[in-house]
């Protein structure tokens, strides 16, 4: 019995190498860009000669030919950017900047993009409001696609009609920081629940979540101040950078500066913590389930279930094509091509799938938009 099982294993090896032999392997790799393949040239530069886009904060694929980037304007372009380690600081602009390279020109705030990267509107109109552009989001529950744009320099809130013709609420006291019912001091993003209750990150100052009702009445907010970068106690927070919900209600808060994820339900009871994660910018939570977070330290995608279990992680730091220095937002269109919004190198950017990739390491659809494919 021993022989014969000796021999069909050996048979089984032989079986598998002749598999392997034939199927050609792959030499070398280094995933820079992880499961994706980078669109090279995508957007079209909308500042012209001598400018580049400036600090790219929001982005938010509503379709593949309608993309919303939320930029703080144009920069003047540099001689040498860098390409592993940039020259500049994109995000580190000034209206009032002494150092002429860092002074934006504060046009093509609000740009909407079709696929191959072609500017199809810009809402300058609406360039006055803006102070510090931070995150774009559109509620995939409301069938109006009412387009939310949240500017921490203004301390506001701004809901927008889909063409951008109609400013139809201000959530928040423009230009007046606080700590209140109607005010915000630095809000950073908005998370929606299925009958339009709304929550609010506040903020970079404040560290709080404040709930709304679907007209915007104010209902309720928890969160205290911690001290950072080693707070552990619950609801103390510090950078409350970016929140998303989940099917079950409860809310995923960026505790930034804490680097670690806290869990509330929708009432600002205290669930669960995730610690190490590293520097949380941005939140994608996908319609199946999981979370993907952008870290501002590792420049690292990565993927954990909702027990906060690190499934996956790629990404690689650097000012070249395809490489990440602070992805503020990030999303996914129905095609399931990724597009970034980089706020230190200034640009954004977009991914396809690379051929054979594996489902499980792409960022999967956020919630689908309601009326859209």
């Amino acid at each position: 019995m021993r022989k014969q099982s000796i021999a069909a294993a050996s048979i089984t090896v032989l079986f598998v190498m002749g598999i392997l032999a034939q199927a050609p392997q792959q030499k070398g790799g280094g995933d820079i860009t992880g499961p994706y393949d980078l669109v090279a040239g995508w957007p079209q530069n909308w500042c012209g000669d001598g400018w580049v886009i400036g600090s790219t904060a929001g982005i938010w694929a509503e379709s593949p030919d309608r993309v919303i980037v939320f930029a703080r304007g144009c920069l003047p372009a540099l001689e040498n950017p860098g390409a592993v380690v940039p020259t500049r600081n994109a995000a580190g602009f000034s209206l009032a900047a002494a150092n002429p390279e860092n002074h934006p020109r504060w046009d093509h705030i609000v740009n909407i993009v079709d696929r191959n990267g072609r500017l199809v509107e810009s809402w300058e109109q609406h360039n006055h409001l803006f102070i510090r552009p931070h995150r774009v989001i559109v509620s995939p529950y409301d069938p109006q696609r009412h387009v939310w744009l949240v500017d921490d320099g203004a301390h506001a809130i701004f809901k927008f009609t889909r063409d951008g013709r109609q400013l139809v609420q201000t959530i928040g006291t423009p230009k007046e920081p606080g700590d209140d019912e109607t005010h915000f001091a630095r809000p950073t993003d908005v998370a929606f629940l299925p009958d339009g209750t709304f929550f609010v990150s506040d903020g970079y100052t404040n560290s709080r979540v404040v709930k709304f009702d679907a007209d915007g009445k104010y209902i309720m907010s928890w969160g205290m101040r911690g001290t950072p970068p080693n707070e552990t106690r619950p609801s103390y927070m510090n950078t409350v950078h970016a929140i998303v919900a989940d099917e079950q209600r409860r809310l995923y808060v960026s505790d930034r500066a804490n680097h670690r994820v806290q869990v509330f339900d929708e009432n600002g009871r205290f669930l669960d913590v995730w610690p190490n994660v590293p520097l949380p910018y941005s939140f994608l939570l996908t319609d199946d389930q999981h979370l993907w977070s952008a870290s501002g330290q590792t420049q690292k995608f990565t993927k954990y279930d909702l027990n906060g279990r690190l499934l996956y992680s790629w990404g690689t730091f650097g000012a070249f094509p395809g490489g990440f220095w602070g992805v503020h937002q990030f999303h996914v269109d129905s095609e399931g091509s990724l597009y970034t919004a980089d706020v230190h190198v200034g640009r954004p950017q977009k991914f396809r799938p690379g051929p054979g990739a594996d489902p499980a390491h792409l960022i999967g659809r956020p919630t689908v938009q309601v009326g859209t494919n």
